[in-house]
């Protein structure tokens, strides 16, 4: 088992033919754990090549383990075999955003973006104004001294993704972020999303159920196997950037979610399965 996260070059030569390199590279990475006195092999192996600048979308039936290859990327768990490299060149190779927003109910909103500048140090005077901008970019600065518990659940998960982009990472790690928001707030922040990650070309790991949004949002799409996980098949969403949330009208959007669903109708697994 190998976790590596390397600090490469931003300035590697390469022809214009040649494909940007990976940001996220996990060749056969696996996660077993215990549950009781069983060995449950959660994930795995995986093989994959996330490029610098992608925004790359996982699909799968629940408790494939998707969100444990995000954690494994995050450093929240380690894998039991294979070797998994961050090849980052800034100081925040990683920020993830949870579905359950994940911010301090007794913080502010301004002090809840500014947290991860906190504690890496950065002077109050500027993290205090790379927080407001963000709450700007976000449509948030009217609720900068409000508390979590006054905000509708979109603008909670708007707090989320403000404060992980405030300490600049270069991937972001998004597990099911709009997952419990309404139709019309998701639709919302998905377009918001694109405007964000469209202006700065960030990496993006995102997780999610469903098909339309990352047909949507994403330059690529990995369908996963039921437990444990492995990249099935992947496909490229016939739309360029920049790209609006129109797309998910077009009959393109429709094909390829039928086909995405036919990929996974089989994976589906009865419930009482999971990863961890």
């Amino acid at each position: 088992m190998e976790l590596a996260r390397n600090r490469t070059s931003s300035t590697i030569p390469r022809h214009d033919s040649e494909p940007p390199p990976a940001a996220i590279h996990a060749t056969g990475v696996e996660r077993r754990f215990r549950r009781g006195r069983a060995d449950v092999h959660a994930l795995g192996p995986v093989d994959l090549d996330i490029a610098a600048g992608e925004f790359c979308c996982v699909v799968g039936p629940s408790g494939c383990g998707k969100s444990t290859f995000l954690r494994l990327i995050a450093g929240l768990l380690r894998p039991s075999a294979g070797r998994l490299e961050i090849r980052a060149t800034a100081q925040n190779p990683a920020a993830m955003i949870f579905q359950d927003y994940g911010i301090y109910p007794w913080k502010t909103v301004l002090a809840n973006v500014r947290f991860g500048l906190d504690v890496q140090g950065v002077p109050r005077r500027e993290a205090t104004k790379r927080a407001r901008d963000w709450l700007s970019r976000m449509g948030l600065t009217d609720f900068a001294d409000a508390y979590p518990a006054s905000l509708s659940g979109g603008m909670r998960q708007r707090v989320s993704i403000a404060r992980a982009l405030a300490v600049e990472p270069e991937i972001l790690l998004m597990d099911e972020p709009f997952a419990a928001l309404d139709a019309q707030l998701r639709t919302i922040l998905q377009e918001e999303l694109l405007a964000i990650c469209e202006a700065d070309r960030r990496t993006v790991l995102f997780i999610t159920h469903s098909l339309e949004e990352a047909i949507v949002l994403g330059d690529r799409v990995l369908v996963m196997s039921a437990r444990p996980g492995r990249i099935l098949a992947e496909r490229v969403p016939p739309f360029g950037r920049p790209r609006s949330g129109d797309v998910r009208h077009s009959p393109e959007c429709a094909e390829l979610k039928a086909e995405l669903w036919d990929l996974l109708r089989g994976e589906i697994e009865p419930a009482g399965g999971g990863g961890e």
